[in-house]
């Protein structure tokens, strides 16, 4: 069920938005915190494997430990903010993460490692699940793209930042400062926000659907709302491309295109962080505009831009020059991250406020067990039995796969307004 149209209140800082801008910022902020946390180990991954003697398949199990829990303790918090008070719900999960990420750096072993980032997990469960319903609460359905954009362009740059930081702070420091020198300063973050505004629930939806519901209910009421089921199947697939590219397109361009590693990973990390930022902000902005003028705006342009991205996406793999493969890559991921502020917006709109925490929760475990969990091993089996250039292929083939389920999303959506 989709909210009833309002009329639209554009960001700025002043009047009666000042509140609401405050507090995309400090959410972005806190994204811009949590990306880093999570991806800071991947630089430090190889001084910790020396001093523990980790295998790479313990190492890499530490990423697989995040994930999991993350996707499986997602539907607690998306309960629970359903149900109580959000802020103190996402605090407790900032300080869990935070502290978590610290804590890391006092392990003196595997078990107590694998502890700690298990735990950041669940600290960024309970963040991850309600901070969308939240936003949805500070501006009209017509401007969540927006917001959802500026909020998800903190995921790339924190990614990178997150690379670069554990990368410097290693070197210098030792990877254990690293974990002290980006965990600790989240404790402030979480302060911030036990002491933010709570927004009113549903502030801009009618009276009647601002009702919560068993979570029973909850989650029939989300396998009903076909829109919502169908851009979530997008959403998986999406995910699954995305996190095969990430894994995977560092080693290719090294392999497959001939170039140095550590040339390779500052021309991937490049692209992508330009690419998510920008992309990011102008599928946003974007796709609000578009929102004003037909009701699918959103969709619209995710499934226009997914066959871009995607057709681009196999260009630049089959391309033979290697300045014709970083345009085309280019091009590809600018178009594919425009996908985000629309994507998150539609999973908000398409249901009542007394859901929306558990939409996003539910949306969360599934696109990580089903998306970026599994498409890593994945993709390796097939270059195992190929090659890594040919596995690759599979990533575009499964953006077009994106693209065609959010066609189905807008298919229903039409088919669900009325005549």
């Amino acid at each position: 069920m989709s909210a009833s149209p309002q009329p639209a209140v554009p960001l700025h800082p002043g009047g009666a938005t000042r509140g609401a801008v405050a507090a995309v910022a400090v959410l972005t902020g806190i994204n811009f915190f949590n990306y880093i946390d999570r991806f800071i180990i991947t630089a430090l991954l190889p001084d910790i494997q020396r001093e523990l003697s980790l295998t790479n398949a313990a190492a890499g199990t530490l990423g697989t430990a995040f994930i999991l829990v993350y996707a499986m303790t997602s539907p607690l918090f998306g309960w629970g903010g359903d149900r109580g008070r959000r802020t103190r719900w996402m605090g407790i999960g900032v300080a869990i993460w935070s502290l978590a990420t610290a804590l890391a750096g006092l392990a003196r072993g595997f078990g107590a490692l694998f502890a700690a980032r298990a735990t950041v997990g669940v600290g960024e469960a309970a963040y991850g699940t309600i901070s969308p319903a939240i936003l949805s609460d500070l501006v009209p359905p017509n401007r969540r793209g927006g917001v959802m954009a500026i909020f998800s362009a903190a995921i790339p740059v924190g990614s990178a930042l997150g690379y670069v930081l554990g990368g410097v702070l290693g070197a210098r420091f030792g990877w254990r400062a690293a974990f002290f020198a980006v965990g600790l300063p989240g404790l402030v973050l979480a302060l911030s926000v036990f002491f933010m505004p709570e927004p009113e629930r549903g502030r801009f939806d009618a009276p009647a659907e601002r009702v919560r519901v068993a979570l029973r209910e909850a989650y029939r009421e989300l396998w009903r709302s076909r829109v919502y089921v169908w851009t979530v199947l997008g959403y998986v697939a999406y995910t699954f491309a995305i996190g095969g590219l990430a894994f995977w397109m560092p080693s290719y361009i090294r392999l497959a295109r001939g170039l140095p590693q550590e040339q390779g990973m500052l021309l991937f990390g490049g692209i992508t962080v330009v690419t998510g930022f920008v992309g990011t902000l102008v599928g946003g902005w974007v796709g609000d505009r578009l929102q004003d003028r037909t009701p699918n705006g959103y969709v619209l342009l995710s499934v226009v831009s997914m066959a871009i991205g995607a057709a681009a996406s196999l260009a630049a793999l089959v391309a033979r020059d290697t300045t014709l493969f970083v345009v085309l890559l280019t091009v590809g991921e600018l178009f594919i991250f425009a996908n985000t502020g629309p994507v998150n917006a539609l999973i908000v709109n398409t249901v009542r406020p007394g859901v929306r925490a558990t939409a996003s929760a539910t949306a969360i475990l599934l696109i990580h067990l089903l998306g970026d969990a599994i498409s890593p091993a994945l993709i390796g089996g097939i270059a195992d039995a190929s090659s890594l250039a040919r596995a690759m292929l599979v990533i575009p083939a499964v953006f077009v796969l994106a693209g065609v389920f959010w066609l189905g999303s807008w298919q229903r959506a039409a088919a669900a307004r009325p005549r």
